[in-house]
């Protein structure tokens, strides 16, 4: 297992704009795919204080190597751009039955 602060962004390096991001094994393969209103507020929550994850989330910072994000202009896009990661990543973390309902329900 990681530790999550050897793969933490800088301070002041994630943007608080909508985004989509991604963590990343350490054999490159994509294990957990997000969305956020504001990148790095969301980001910073993985980080703060991971004894208080849930411990599926504590697990998979855990299991990360990686973080890196994709800066969106609205909600939407960040909306559509997750759905269209998650299609083309297939995390297996990501296949649970509400998932999978809130992918089908997209537009």
């Amino acid at each position: 297992m990681a530790d999550p602060a050897s793969y933490r962004p800088q301070t002041g390096e994630i943007p608080t704009t909508p985004g989509v991001y991604r963590f990343r094994d350490p054999h490159g393969r994509v294990i957990y795919v997000g969305k956020a209103k504001n990148l790095r507020s969301r980001l910073n929550s993985y980080f703060a204080n991971p004894a208080g994850l849930l411990p599926k989330t504590h697990a998979m910072v855990h299991a990360a190597s990686s973080v890196e994000w994709t800066m969106v202009g609205s909600e939407l896009e960040s909306l559509q751009l997750e759905y269209t990661w998650i299609k083309e990543f297939k995390p297996a973390s990501m296949w649970s039955s509400a998932m999978i309902r809130r992918i089908r329900t997209l537009p």
